[in-house]
């Protein structure tokens, strides 16, 4: 597994240093210096994507722990940061996630089912984004054959989600949550033991869940707002290096070009699949290579400045867990190992 993820990242190292030397990578930085001042209001907009994540999240759970949103917020952040810098291919900081909410006293069934179905409406969220990308990619002429293939694509991913929320709804969790505590030992300081949980307890919360309907729906909404709103990176970043494009065509790059991301998890931050992903898609509605490639690494940006203080944040935490320190932010409910 840990082979696997090392040669992934070496790859998408090696390809994106082959896109930028190939297509002038002294035109490639020109272009990504010229984005100058609009790095900050790119960076920004994700920050409000966090947030409303996190308020996905949190709506899931309502107001039964009395769990303040910035606990959430800071959770939400740090699962963002894992999943962008680390080799965890995407789901790190899940896993992650569901573990540090058991420092507040929630127990881990209840963590594991939320982390679970926010998971699920987070990969359904992205899916009708990516369904509105293809639908606004027919307005372009000669892309007949390359729809096809893409709606075909989408089509397997919302099979794919039918069946992962047909496993949560129904049946199916104890593998899925076997394959958790797996990765928890391998994420965690103190290992899995504490976060082992009677996959009973674990559909017990998940049905509690699926009890408030409008939590849901909620949930979804605002996951798919989130998406939405990742369009104004496409193209704010663009409008700092000189090239307008229409909102439409920044939401076929968005939402395509994180359907292309989320294929390539086995490589570590689609390292050089999200560069060669931006070349393809900025063909189709008028973007040279040298400005494609220039956004994409405007994009990255946001993964470094917010992803790194979040890996110090989850440092931070385990730290105090480490050493027998109640969680951070007074007035919250003592560390419970309870499952």
């Amino acid at each position: 597994m840990k082979f696997s993820l090392y040669l992934g990242t070496l790859f998408g190292i090696a390809l994106a240093i082959g896109l930028i030397a190939m297509n002038d990578a002294s035109a490639v930085f020109d272009l990504f210096a010229k984005a100058g001042f609009g790095l900050l209001p790119v960076t920004v907009v994700r920050g409000s994507i966090i947030l409303l994540c996190a308020a996905a999240w949190a709506t899931l759970y309502g107001k039964a722990h009395g769990i303040p949103f910035r606990v959430w917020l800071l959770l939400r952040w740090i699962r963002e940061g894992i999943n962008v810098l680390l080799p965890v291919a995407t789901v790190g900081g899940e896993i992650v996630g569901a573990r540090l909410l058991t420092f507040w006293g929630v127990s881990a069934a209840v963590s594991g089912a939320g982390i679970l179905v926010d998971l699920l409406l987070q990969a359904l969220g992205q899916a009708v984004f990516a369904l509105l990308g293809v639908l606004l990619l027919t307005r372009i002429a000669g892309t007949e054959t390359l729809t096809q293939w893409v709606l075909a694509g989408v089509g397997v991913g919302f099979l794919a989600l039918l069946g992962f929320f047909a496993a949560l709804r129904f049946d199916g969790v104890g593998r899925i949550w076997r394959f958790v505590t797996t990765q928890v030992a391998k994420w965690s300081r103190d290992g899995s033991k504490k976060f082992l949980i009677d996959p009973q307890r674990l559909a017990e919360a998940l049905s509690a869940i699926w009890k408030r309907p409008r939590a849901v729906a909620m949930s979804t909404t605002l996951h798919t707002t989130a998406w939405l709103l990742g369009t104004m990176e496409i193209w704010i970043a663009l409008h700092w290096m000189g090239h307008d494009i229409s909102l439409a065509d920044a939401m076929i790059l968005e939402s395509l070009g994180q359907a292309i991301r989320g294929a390539a998890f086995p490589v570590p931050g689609a390292l050089g699949v999200q560069e060669g992903g931006f070349v393809i898609l900025g063909h189709l509605v008028g973007i040279d290579p040298q400005t494609a490639i220039a956004l994409s690494l405007v994009k990255r940006v946001p993964d470094i400045v917010l992803g790194l203080p979040a890996l110090f944040a989850w440092h931070w935490l385990e730290g105090r867990r480490k050493n027998a320190l109640p969680p951070p932010f007074p007035g919250l409910q003592p560390l419970n190992d309870a499952n």
